[in-house]
């Protein structure tokens, strides 16, 4: 794989219509993905720390573009994920670190954890994804 690739990964996310609400920062390497959020008010529940929903949004997107990291030509497609919570976030920002763990012919794991802005683990997951029909192309931001 090359840098080339990698950056085309990064201008994807941040192409997403989704990712204007979060406004993370990708960083995208071979088999690793890291990922940046500042936190919002929006994400908390309840109780003052942040929502299920985003541990979830931040693993998903972590481990998808460390297993998208050795996949150039379709776009990888969630087929399960597996999400544990070990500690609530309060600071200011979350981070999802991720690699790609095994690779086959049709499909690929990949596992990461949360950390909260003092690098504490605040949970972890792991993703299975298939390989698309879709071309990994401009329209879908990949340019």
């Amino acid at each position: 794989m090359n840098e080339a690739h990698f950056g085309r990964l990064e201008r994807m996310y941040a192409a997403a219509p989704f990712s204007t609400y979060y406004r993370g920062q990708l960083e995208v390497s071979q088999d690793h993905a890291r990922l940046t959020l500042p936190i919002q008010e929006s994400f908390m529940h309840a109780a003052g720390a942040v929502h299920g929903t985003h541990y979830f949004k931040l693993l998903d997107d972590s481990c998808f573009f460390a297993a998208q990291s050795r996949v150039t030509e379709v776009f990888l497609l969630t087929a399960s994920f597996n999400l544990y919570f070990t500690r609530p976030i309060v600071g200011k920002s979350m981070v999802g670190e991720a690699k790609l763990v095994s690779r086959t012919a049709r499909q690929l794991i990949a596992e990461g954890v949360v950390l909260d802005d003092q690098g504490r683990e605040c949970g972890r997951g792991s993703g299975v994804f298939a390989l698309s029909r879709i071309p990994l192309d401009e329209k879908i931001g990949y340019a």
